[in-house]
Order: structure tokens, then C-alpha cells, then sequence
């Protein structure tokens, strides 16, 4: 589980999620992101789809403001980019192509015409540049200011300095330029690429957007399906926009459900279900089930455990490292040894994970070898000898260690409630660090319901002190979005001087030399990986089960809901 766990739509992200910090070759077509499920049957039209998702969703069905996969797995049915990501994770024309100036900071951008929203206005270059204006306003209160802040002129227009944005002209209703403020080598990634009706919003302010009609009652987008009713929390009903610019979807309509993650495997034998991302705890049971293909794919998520190493401030808009509790590295460093995460995979997780140390994906071309890094194998004795350096000693002889300065020395540790071995495996991590004399113990004695733990985390609650999170990525390597000081998705509030030079490296005009843009990203994970501003757990697969009667459903590294237009139903002979 996860808050940004995102597909194609957190791509405008460093993350992009993002809500992206890594990603995987932009070149080739590597076999892990292969699409699955072809087949030589004649597609037929007809009949609705039931997509299952294990947490309430929040219902912000608008890609400015939406956080979570929650409400992102709607907007893939619902919304379409100016950019698609190919298979191989390249970014690519969609509705939108563009020229490119010799020097990369003028993109001329050209939509297609006739592209149709679902109240029937015609989609223009307006409806976007609205959008990145939207976003960039000193009023917005999401998190992707990132995502504009490349434009010429976003920062004045952000501090209420400008009444417009410089670097966009409208040259006519389907041709947008925009002007950067240098070059940098994954503009393309980063930039927003989602428009917003801008007739529809009208009379909207942007500070009252996001709980606005347009917004949470009756969204529209440009995709294949359009919403037709909504029950907060527990469904979406969809039905074919009829209008779409790529033709009629196949299937009728597509219900969203909410679905207890424990009965994933009981709906889906039922069929009250046909599609639901799998919970690790019912792979075994759903791959037994004779009506249901499973769609297993190397993901690009990692879960972790964050340190809260201070807050965010508002007013700045950046990171404030107050808090002293976890400065000692060598804490942190024991706290990493002292975990048996391989173990725990094993045991809590079935074996579904591989072991990580940097937040760059092993399926990067920007990610470094493990042998030029700390592994952080399961070594509690390692763990006490730094423990025992670092001054965290049990003076009282109660089998807990104190702080340096000999006072009682805890830590509160957060996780996610939801799946059936949540609570056994969160008890086995506390175990594994109460082995090592550290007294780390559940925040509020009891785990915590998905948007709880994240609106904890994220409003930095002085009591959450250490989290078990999951972030999903995008396609490019680079950090910005969870890394920098400015970024509010930087949920443990760790920045250092070095660290924020590398992201910028990493993005310059030397970094068209992929080269040296792939020993900066070396460079940049070997200091996190000694710094340890998080514990990287593992780097989980995206499991994913279809009801054998529908047809033509492809997953990749990013999503499993790709082209549903194309979705149809098989009914048995």
C-alpha cells in the first residue's frame, strides 16, 4: 500500500510520483515491461468491467490536485496526457508533438484538433496553459509546483510578483510555445502535461479547486470513459464517452469498487470482481484460481523506512532539519543492520520482494552496482558495535539502550494497517531493532488506516518519529520531486548541500552527456546510501489479476490500466 503509488500520471514527476525519483532505460525495449495478454480473437462491444481497489479512495478525480493511486487509478480511465510513455518508458507525442530550439528551452508544441472533452468543449492549447497556470499559482494548494517551475517566468507568476507566466504564448488555439529557463535534460519528463477545461473551471478560484464540483462531484477529462456517479469512498461508475478522439471504447462502462484487500481472491473466484492489483498475502490463492490470469511485472515502487529528521515549513516552502533525535549516522546505520529484511520478505511478504539500497530501481540504466555500495545485510551484531560507538548504551541494565546523555531513549515507529500479515511482520521489525537493545515501539499502540498514516506523515505530527512507507516512480532518474529541500512529498525532511547540487547536475545541459549524467546519479546514491536518510526495504512487483473473459488487458512497469478503450469481454461458449 502506498499514497503516491502512481502509473502513467505521476510521470510529470522528477517523481511521478510520483508521486518520479528514478526510473528504468529509456532506450531498447527491455523484455521486463513487456506487454502481456495479446489475443487473435475478434474484439466485441458490450457489457462493463468491475475494477477492485483495496482503499477508500478520496475522491480528487482532477490530475492537479489527485495524491494517491487511490484516486489516480480513476483518473486512467477518465484523463489523458499531451505525452504518452512508451514501453520502454520514452516519452512520446499523444495528443501533443513539439519542436525543439538548438539551444532546449523553446518547445513549440502542436495538439491535434478535434479533441473532445466530456462536456463537449473542444480541447485548445488554452486548456493547459490554464492548467500550468493553475498549478503554478500562489494559491495552489497541491504538490507539483515542481512541475512548472522549469517555465520562464513560473517562479515570479508563484510569488504573486506577475500576473502572467512569461515563457507561455498561445500562438494560436492548437499551438503552444513555451519558454524555459535553461535547458535541462528531462524537461519533457517533468513538465505537467495534463490540461484542465479552462470554461469549466470558470468562476472557480484556485484556492477553492480542490474541493470544488469540477473536482470531487463531477469531473470530466478527455479520456474514454466519463464519470457518471460517484459514492465517496466506495465506487465510480463510468460509462464509454462516446466522443472519444480515438474512437469508441469497446466496453460500455467500467465500474471502480472499493474492495476489502483480505477478499481480493474471494471476489475474484465470485466475479464481483474482474480486475484488482493483488495484495501479496492472497498471490498464493489467487494464482489457484482457474478463471483468473495473473500479471506479474517488476515494479517501480520501493518501500522504506523514513526518519523524520524535522518539518515542513509552509511559509519558506522548504525543509526545516530541527529535529536531533536520529543526526548520529551511525544510529541510523545500526538501526539499518540490525533489520533481517530478507527474512522478513521471506516470511511476512511470501518471498514477493527484492532487497534495495538506493531508490533508483534495479532496472535503471542509472542504477549503481551493489558492489560499489553498503548492501546493509542482517548483521545485529555490526548494529550493537555502532550502537555501542555512537554512546547509545544500557546503563540501567533493563535491556534498553539510553541516549548519549544517559536519558531513556525510544523511538515511535508508524506503518499501514490492510494486509493479513501487517500486524505479525511490524511486530517482527520491532523485534529485530528490540534485539539490538533499541526500545521502538508502535505510535499509539496500533497500526493505521492508509490516508490516516499518510495525512500523519505528511502534516509531520510531532509523534511520528520513524514510518514505513512506499513511494512508486517515474520514468527518469532524477530525484527532484522527493529529495530536494523544496519538495513537500520529502517526507522524512532530509536535505544536504551535496545532495541538492547532484539533482541539479544531474539535470543540466552537461547531463545531454548520458555519461556523466549517469555518474552523477552514482555519485548522488553513493551519499545517500552512506547518509541513510531512509532504510530502502525492498523493491516490490506489481501483481495484477484478470478475469479470464476480459480481453485485450496489458500491464507494464507503470500501470495495468493502459488503453482500456481497447478492453472487451469474452463471454464463455
Amino acid at each position: 500500500m502506498s499514497k503516491p503509488l502512481i502509473g502513467r500520471l505521476m510521470l510529470p514527476l522528477m517523481l511521478a510520483v510520483v508521486l518520479s525519483a528514478c526510473s528504468a532505460s529509456s532506450t531498447g525495449s527491455p523484455p521486463y515491461i513487456a506487454r502481456l495478454s495479446k489475443t487473435a480473437d475478434e474484439p466485441v462491444a458490450g457489457g462493463t468491467v468491475t475494477y477492485g481497489y483495496s482503499s477508500a479512495f478520496q475522491g480528487i478525480f482532477e490530475p492537479a490536485f489527485f495524491e494517491g493511486e487511490d484516486d489516480a487509478n480513476v483518473l486512467e480511465f477518465t484523463t489523458e496526457a499531451m505525452f504518452t510513455i512508451n514501453d520502454d518508458l520514452s516519452t512520446a507525442p499523444n495528443i501533443a508533438s513539439w519542436q525543439e530550439s538548438d539551444d532546449h528551452t523553446v518547445f513549440t508544441f502542436s495538439i491535434k484538433p478535434g479533441v473532445r472533452w466530456h462536456n463537449g468543449d473542444e480541447l485548445t492549447v488554452e486548456d493547459w496553459k490554464f492548467a500550468l497556470e493553475t498549478i503554478a499559482s500562489p494559491d495552489y494548494p497541491g504538490s507539483r509546483y515542481y512541475s512548472v517551475e522549469m517555465i520562464k517566468g513560473a517562479e515570479a507568476y508563484h510569488l504573486g510578483q506577475a500576473s502572467e507566466i512569461s515563457g507561455l504564448k498561445v500562438m494560436d488555439p492548437y499551438t503552444l510555445r513555451i519558454t524555459m529557463n535553461s535547458a535541462r535534460v528531462n524537461l519533457l519528463d517533468s513538465l505537467w502535461a495534463y490540461p484542465m477545461n479552462k470554461r469549466y473551471f470558470e468562476g472557480v478560484a484556485v484556492k477553492d479547486m480542490l474541493d470544488s464540483d469540477q473536482v470531487r462531484q463531477q469531473p470530466i477529462g478527455t479520456g474514454p470513459f466519463v464519470v457518471t456517479s460517484i459514492t465517496p469512498g466506495q465506487t465510480v461508475e463510468m460509462k464509454r464517452f462516446n466522443n472519444y478522439y480515438k474512437g469508441e471504447a469497446l466496453l460500455d462502462g467500467i465500474t471502480y469498487k472499493v474492495i476489502e484487500g483480505k477478499d481480493t481472491a474471494a471476489l475474484l473466484e465470485a466475479g464481483s470482481i474482474d480486475i484488482a492489483a493483488v495484495p501479496r498475502d492472497a498471490y498464493q490463492t489467487a494464482n489457484q484460481l482457474d478463471q483468473v490470469d495473473i500479471r506479474n511485472s517488476p515494479g517501480l515502487v520501493y518501500e522504506y523506512i523514513g526518519f523524520k529528521f524535522g518539518r515542513w515549513d509552509e511559509e519558506s516552502g522548504q525543509v526545516v532539519m530541527d529535529n536531533p533525535k536520529f543526526q548520529d549516522k551511525r544510529l541510523r546505520k545500526a538501526m539499518y543492520y540490525a533489520l533481517d529484511r530478507q527474512g522478513i520478505i521471506d516470511k511476512y511478504s511470501y518471498g514477493l520482494g527484492t532487497l534495495i539500497e538506493t531508490p533508483i530501481p534495479s532496472s535503471s540504466w542509472a542504477k549503481i552496482s551493489d558492489e560499489e555500495i553498503d548492501t546493509y545485510p542482517y548483521l545485529p551484531e555490526k548494529a550493537k558495535s555502532l550502537l555501542d560507538e555512537a554512546g547509545y548504551l544500557d546503563t540501567d541494565g533493563d535491556g534498553f539502550r539510553e541516549d548519549p546523555d544517559g536519558k531513556p531513549f525510544t523511538v515511535n515507529y508508524d506503518a499501514m494497517s490492510g494486509s493479513k500479515t501487517a500486524e505479525a511482520r511490524t511486530s517482527a521489525i520491532l523485534q529485530n531493532w528490540r534485539d539490538v537493545g533499541l526500545n521502538v515501539q508502535l505510535n499509539g499502540g496500533s497500526l493505521k488506516e492508509l490516508n490516516s498514516f499518510y495525512e500523519a506523515v505528511e502534516s509531520d505530527d510531532p509523534s511520528v518519529e520513524l514510518f514505513n512507507g512506499v513511494w512508486g516512480l517515474a520514468s527518469d532518474p532524477d530525484p527532484s520531486g522527493l529529495w530536494r529541500a523544496t519538495d513537500a512529498w520529502n517526507y522524512p525532511r532530509w536535505t544536504s548541500e551535496r545532495s541538492e547540487e547532484l539533482i541539479r547536475d544531474g539535470v543540466s545541459l552537461k547531463a545531454y552527456d548520458k555519461d556523466f549524467r549517469k555518474e552523477i546519479y552514482y555519485e548522488w546514491q553513493k551519499l545517500i546510501n552512506d547518509e541513510v536518510p531512509m532504510i530502502f526495504f525492498s523493491e516490490r512487483s506489481n501483481i495484477t489479476a484478470v478475469n479470464k473473459r476480459v480481453q485485450g488487458v496489458t500491464v507494464n512497469a507503470l500501470s495495468n490500466i493502459l488503453d482500456p478503450q481497447n478492453w472487451w469481454i469474452k463471454e464463455p461458449e
